[in-house]
């Protein structure tokens, strides 16, 4: 009998009405048919047996009861801990959160969690008393993923609206539709169809090509790149944080102006360059003049290739938790070979 662990954190899936309220874990999985029992232990270490469904056994922990935007670094650190455990006991892993955050949730899991089965990111778009509520929906199938075999070796996965995405593509595109999330330049991995996971495609690569550990008290910051910026906010970076993305026009380009203040940055900091469009690559060497992306990457900017920005961000702070910042500086190979590790270059 497979076993699956569901970890829920909060969020709108979880919501009574519009107020502060929130449900507990056993009162969210309570509203999915074929799920049957009760969970016993409230609070961060609680758990308990709340039944089966599709012939898996399912564990509940109740861990945070927040809305997604009110996760720490420190949240996400502990949860990574206890889904490593209980996958290593031979459980599937389904987390349960508002979408606000979802994805770098999912983004961050996938850098810390290394296993062959599977770990679900899921919640909900619409509240449980509006019409149309998504979230029983949502939760039935992220666990139907959790608990097949075939849904083994993606790497953690966000399942809504029947759709299952790798956690490095995904993306929240809109802020009600029930269908927000997608993958723009990589579509999803698979389906659910009739309650049973359909998979279709497959990561070429993990998320991580090293172990990578969080370190709370790092501090990388974003710098996302508007009309007529000044780079008024640089000054600060470099004096508080230990490294920095930025999300930059199109295929990776800056203002002329800001070009030497981001290479002067690049002596005390890794500057890891990343797109703001929402999808699609960093460019290399396509344009070539002052502020492109040849220019920038000449300069000492890491290209962030297919990541998104706020995930660019995710990954560069696990390497700075992880070794790649030390005394004498940061390890710029390591890092900026990270990052190519998912750019899908040389896979051919």
């Amino acid at each position: 009998m497979p076993r699956v662990t569901v970890f829920t954190l909060g969020g709108t899936i979880s919501a009574r009405g519009g107020d502060v309220g929130r449900m507990n874990g056993a009162e969210v999985l309570a509203g999915l048919p074929g799920v049957t029992g009760t969970a016993g232990g409230e609070g961060p270490a609680g758990t308990g047996t709340v039944g089966a469904l599709a012939d898996a056994e399912i564990e509940l922990r109740d861990v945070r009861r927040l809305p997604s935007s009110s996760l720490t670094f420190e949240d996400l650190g502990a949860l990574a801990e206890e889904i490593r455990a209980a996958v290593a006991a031979g459980s599937g892993a389904v987390v349960v959160q508002g979408t606000d955050t979802l994805e770098e949730t999912a983004f961050l899991l996938d850098l810390l969690c290394t296993t062959e089965r599977p770990i679900v990111v899921t919640g909900a778009m619409r509240r449980p008393d509006l019409p149309g509520a998504d979230g029983p929906a949502n939760l039935a199938a992220a666990l139907a993923v959790a608990a097949a075999p075939a849904a083994r070796g993606l790497g953690v996965v966000v399942v809504l609206g029947d759709e299952i995405h790798a956690a490095r593509f995904v993306h929240k595109t809109h802020t009600t539709s029930v269908t927000t999330f997608g993958s723009p330049g990589a579509g999803p991995l698979g389906l659910v169809v009739e309650g049973e996971p359909r998979i279709l495609l497959r990561p070429a690569v993990p998320a991580r090509a090293c172990p990578l550990r969080l370190d709370p008290d790092v501090k990388v910051a974003l710098l996302t790149l508007s009309l007529g910026d000044r780079g008024e906010l640089l000054p600060t970076i470099a004096e508080r944080y230990d490294g920095l993305v930025v999300a930059a026009f199109g295929a990776g380009h800056v203002p002329a102006w800001l070009v030497e203040p981001l290479a002067a940055l690049t002596e005390r900091m890794p500057v890891v360059l990343a797109s703001r469009t929402g999808a699609g690559p960093t460019l290399s060497h396509t344009y070539r003049g002052p502020g492109s992306e040849h220019d920038l990457l000449h300069r000492g900017l890491i290209p962030a290739g297919p990541l998104a920005p706020e995930k660019a961000r995710l990954l560069l702070h696990t390497l700075l938790s992880s070794g790649a910042m030390g005394p004498s500086g940061y390890d710029r190979p390591r890092i900026s070979a990270a990052f190519a590790h998912l750019d899908g270059a040389g896979l051919a």
